[in-house]
């Protein structure tokens, strides 16, 4: 299947995902992981884009966030990776590639789902069973949106700061969101449309994406579409 353009919208929420290569190690250090959060700081902040959650794994990153320009995303992962690269590179006296290609994104329906979105990714460390509980893990922003850790690279989506008057029952709210398990199916349509690069949302909201930017954000069918073989005579055969 034909990898599909990126699409961008500002104000509109996006989760990335960046690999390493071959799935090896981006991150074998503390400090790696400082570096890179700095310097995700510092792009986000240059390009205009609001960090909401976040996990940095091992051999990934995952980043659910809103730009305020449709060139935010791009620019602000580009200059992050390349920065990274070279401190990676020089750091372990090693050369050449350290990302899987491009990292792949897909635009998020706020309603229902960024919410959702934010227990995704800060669940992928218990998934991994590197942790019995998300707050166990440092490289992620649960201990910023569940536990109130003061954080300049972290900025509430309105549906987090919706959920209490003040921050105290903000946190206690959230941590509510980890007491349930995550909808089989609502996991899977998360991957497909991650890794696809699918809107995640309701039809009417891929509908209305679509008619925004006369691209495709919904799975094209699969197969050779009818007629696609014609004789001469304009017959199929």
């Amino acid at each position: 299947m034909a990898r599909l353009q990126r699409v961008y919208l500002e104000g509109v929420p996006q989760h990335i995902i960046h690999r390493g290569n071959n799935r090896q190690a981006c991150f074998s250090s503390e400090e790696d992981f400082i570096a890179y959060a700095g310097w995700l700081k510092e792009y986000a902040k240059k390009h205009e884009v609001a960090i909401h959650a976040w996990v940095f794994m091992t051999n990934h990153v995952h980043i659910l966030c809103t730009p305020k320009t449709a060139e935010g995303v791009s620019r602000m992962m580009q200059s992050v990776g390349r920065q990274y690269v070279r401190y990676f590179n020089y750091t372990y006296q090693r050369t050449g590639t350290l990302w899987e290609g491009r990292y792949k994104s897909c635009m998020v329906q706020s309603e229902g789902y960024v919410l959702e979105l934010y227990r995704y990714i800060e669940l992928n460390p218990v998934r991994a069973n590197m942790v019995d509980e998300p707050s166990g893990y440092p490289w992620s922003s649960y201990q910023i949106n569940a536990l109130g850790k003061e954080s300049t690279l972290c900025t509430p989506h309105v549906l987090y700061q919706a959920l209490g008057m003040d921050a105290e029952t903000r946190q206690v709210q959230y941590r509510t969101l980890f007491k349930h398990h995550i909808n089989g199916k609502l996991i899977d349509d998360i991957r497909k449309s991650l890794n696809r690069g699918l809107a995640l949302g309701s039809d009417r909201f891929k509908a209305e994406i679509e008619q925004l930017t006369a691209r495709r954000v919904t799975e094209g069918k699969r197969g050779r579409p009818v007629g696609w073989r014609k004789n001469q005579n304009g017959r199929d055969v």
